[in-house]
């Protein structure tokens, strides 16, 4: 009986990607790589650019970047796969998770909207752009269980993919 795991999304089955692993025995983190080549435009850059063309709106100035990993996750569902920065990222390139933890909860897994394609969301606070390539390890994913209060009464499916519970 399968109770966790990686698997490829259909989009990606012929693009060589590598399920996520662990770097040594006692990691808890799963590392994740890029599914494509892709760049995380520095902040002040964008804040800049749209305060000369004049277009600045509040909340719109400066958008995170979604790195696709090709990815989707299994699991129990009193269950949620944390995703977190590699420590490298903010000390050596700037970049951060835009939403501090990723959240993936179980019924993320085959969502009809995008198949539960795991992707990582950087904001990028340096000076530069920052070139993420195919295959660069970009961050980690921990398994991880979680409790219920007494008086939870949630009902509600699951019917879409990122970020469908706004919707709610």
């Amino acid at each position: 009986m399968r109770k966790r795991g990686f698997e490829v999304i259909a989009a990606y089955q012929d693009q060589a990607i590598n399920l996520p692993k662990r770097a040594t025995k006692n990691a808890a983190g799963y590392d994740f790589e890029a599914a494509e080549d892709i760049v995380i435009p520095a902040v002040w850059k964008q804040i800049i650019q749209h305060f000369v063309k004049g277009s600045a709106v509040a909340g719109k100035v400066v958008k995170p970047v979604l790195v696709p990993t090709g990815i989707k996750a299994y699991m129990n569902q009193d269950e949620y796969l944390q995703l977190a920065n590699r420590s490298s990222n903010p000390l050596k390139r700037f970049l951060a998770l835009s939403n501090g933890v990723g959240v993936i909860d179980s019924d993320y897994y085959d969502n009809p909207d995008n198949e539960g394609h795991i992707m990582f969301q950087f904001s990028n606070f340096g000076l530069a752009d920052v070139q993420i390539k195919k295959g660069e390890r970009i961050g980690q994913g921990i398994f991880l269980p979680f409790l219920k209060a007494d008086n939870d009464e949630a009902t509600v499916e699951r019917t879409g993919g990122f970020g469908s519970s706004d919707n709610q």
